[in-house]
């Protein structure tokens, strides 16, 4: 049976991206959308699409769908349904092919003891690692504790000493429960200072096998990888060898079809790598790997899905110049990178320099506590490491978007500092190296972008205005007082002030001469003291965002009076990020302990911002671990407050 329909059983950005190759090899596509999804970009890309009444992770109703719809194959992108050896088996038994490994080689390489034992057997060196806590001392800390069912740095603890090793167990095995439904944990030697670099394999039906080299994924933040690259500035042509042909090993035992990922831990020092896990899917950072070697993975899963074999062999790979990957998500650095839901007003990557951005998202789109924050995948190829990592730092300085927090200054600090560029990126980076989380501007370059923020307004006034919008801007046959534009920038709050001085120039109550050169709704060009601003801009309900030299600046415009501010009841407490309370484990009246969990309140997520009233008690916050795994805000007070008034109380009953 040959491909002519594909569904898709993902979303965003790996859906747009798999629909595009589909389309390039003349294959039409099926998109499934939940409510969330409906106004998403890939929603519109695809020839078809279906809605979804529940998730993404209904096997039942996907297959229903395709089967309706002639499908002939299902891709399941990555995460969700991508490592489900129930679903691939339930998709070929439905008579569809399935555009990935064999559900066997799945379920084997998803256990990861299973693939422990697998890379033994393929003489493929593993850390030591253990399934008693007994034994933990024997393997020497500090240790890490991993979901024997896992992905992703879910089911993940460091352990430095043998007092944290229980709550620890204890802690990993409730997020693995809850993220994977099984709750088996092991324990593994951990490798501080290390790097982290996997190897892309890709197999056929004829069983042949190739590696297309490396990629470094060292830099992580809470297991989770911040930046990717190919090839890594440490792995010369015979480490690369070597660590291929070690992947080709265990690919071989596994009869391996469709594109795969064999990770390793490696030591500069010593020069040993180890065994970590197998993918069994497409990796999020695939695309460093097609920039470097020219090869399309998502093709190459559809061919081999199709019954073709591969078109080359190991001889036939080439490598040339670099590539660097960054995830850009709606998260707040500043805030323990907690993540940040809301509108993104604008989206407009740049075409200088040109670089690939693979994205799920527009202007207008919500990001909403439903799915994954991530916004896009911004990837540069450049000839040489340096060349690349610049071209990706000034792609994101000169891209506009924004209206929410996101991590950009973060990773345009880290691809400009000096350790990225020198290639010292061990696992321990983002510990060693100072990042920072915002752009560091000068008050007198915030200052002139909220000067150029005003002249946009004042340009728009007067552009909106139905009444003499003609006339030269500023003009007036009466002396009246100064124009004000109030904004606010983080917490800080600005006073613009400006009168025209007849001359075609502005004046600020400071002094400044502003010159307006040009205005649209989407532009501003002015100058400022002989300094000249060029500046996208994008203005929606109060926030204004402008560009600057290092990228967008977020204000809000403040009307001109001030309003009522809105009281919060004494004694409430805000969630710190979008979450769900699914327990309380206290009772009216009852004394609230330190101990934990007792006296505490279990947050899950990611769902909307929550509003908790404690009644009588007031409250602390204990522990914290954001945003992998539950959230806990103990409650800590050694008597009970006083009782309020009835009044008091009643508005606390309400809220």
């Amino acid at each position: 049976m040959t491909i002519k329909k594909l569904l898709i059983a993902n979303r965003g950005e790996i859906a747009s991206r798999i629909i595009e190759s589909a389309h390039q090899m003349g294959i039409g596509t099926v998109a499934i959308y939940t409510d969330a999804d409906g106004n998403s970009p890939y929603v519109r890309e695809a020839k078809e699409a279906f809605r979804l009444e529940t998730s993404y992770l209904d096997t039942k109703r996907i297959v229903k769908i395709a089967t309706s719809a002639n499908v002939d194959a299902i891709h399941p992108g990555y995460g969700f349904l991508s490592e489900n050896s129930n679903f691939a088996n339930l998709v070929s038994k439905s008579g569809m092919k399935w555009v990935g490994p064999s559900a066997n080689a799945i379920k084997k390489m998803g256990d990861k003891l299973t693939a422990k034992k697998l890379s033994e057997k393929a003489n493929v060196p593993t850390l030591p690692m253990t399934n008693d806590p007994k034994e933990a001392k024997k393997i020497g800390y500090p240790l890490l504790i991993k979901a024997a069912a896992g992905g992703g740095g879910k089911g993940m603890r460091i352990v430095k000493s043998q007092k944290d090793l229980k709550e620890s167990i204890i802690s990993a095995q409730r997020e693995a429960e809850g993220g994977f439904g099984d709750k088996r944990v092991f324990i593994e030697r951990y490798i501080a200072k290390s790097r982290h670099i996997e190897i892309q394999i890709l197999g056929d039906s004829f069983g042949n096998i190739v590696h297309l080299g490396e990629r470094e994924c060292s830099i992580q933040r809470r297991h989770q990888k911040v930046v990717e690259e190919s090839p890594s500035p440490v792995v010369d042509r015979e480490l690369r060898n070597k660590m291929g042909a070690a992947a080709i090993k265990i690919a071989s035992i596994l009869k391996y079809e469709s594109a795969g990922t064999v990770e390793f831990l490696f030591d500069e020092k010593t020069k040993e790598f180890w065994f970590l896990e197998v993918n069994t899917r497409l990796q999020v950072e695939h695309p460093v790997t097609e920039e470097v070697t020219g090869i399309d993975l998502v093709r190459e899963q559809l061919k081999v899905a199709n019954g073709e074999p591969l078109d080359f062999s190991q001889e036939d790979i080439e490598w040339f110049g670099s590539s660097i990957e960054v995830r850009l998500y709606s998260e707040d650095p500043g805030n323990n990178f907690l993540p940040v839901t809301g509108k993104l007003i604008a989206f407009e990557p740049t075409e200088d320099p040109l670089v690939r951005w693979d994205s799920g998202v527009e202007a207008g789109s919500e990001i909403t506590p439903n799915f994954d924050p991530m916004l896009a995948k911004i990837i540069s190829f450049g000839e040489t490491r340096i060349e690349a990592a610049n071209k990706l730092a000034l792609a994101l300085e000169n891209s506009h978007f924004g209206g929410l927090k996101t991590n950009r200054d973060y990773l345009i600090s880290i691809l400009r500092s000096e350790e990225f560029l020198k290639g010292n990126t061990t696992t321990d980076f983002l510990e060693r190296v100072k990042i920072n989380d915002e752009i560091n501007l000068s008050e007198e370059e915030i200052y002139s972008l909220a000067i150029a923020a005003s002249m946009w307004i004042q340009g728009k006034n007067r552009h909106e205005s139905e009444v003499l919008s003609n006339l030269s801007s500023g003009w007036s046959n009466a002396k009246l007082p100064m124009q004000e534009v109030k904004l606010q920038y983080g917490e800080e709050n600005l006073s613009i002030k400006y009168k025209n001085n007849k001359k075609g120039f502005f004046e600020t109550d400071k002094d400044n001469l502003v010159k307006m050169i040009s205005w649209d709704r989407n532009f501003i060009d002015v100058e400022i003291d002989e300094n000249r601003i060029r500046s996208k801009v994008t203005f929606e309900n109060s926030l204004l965002l402008i560009q600057s030299k290092s990228g967008d600046v977020l204000f809000k415009v403040l009307p001109k009076f001030n309003t009522s501010k809105k009281e919060f009841i004494e004694g409430g407490l805000n969630a710190p990020m979008p979450g769900k309370v699914v327990d309380i484990k206290i009772k009216k009246g009852g004394a609230a302990r330190k101990q934990l969990p007792h006296g505490s309140i279990l947050l899950k997520g990611p769902v909307l911002l929550q509003r908790l009233q404690l009644k009588d008690y007031g409250s602390n916050i204990l522990r914290y671990r954001p945003p992998i795994g539950d959230i806990r805000i103990g409650l800590n007070h050694k008597k009970r407050l006083p009782p309020r008034s009835r009044r008091t109380q009643e508005n606390a009953d309400r809220s």
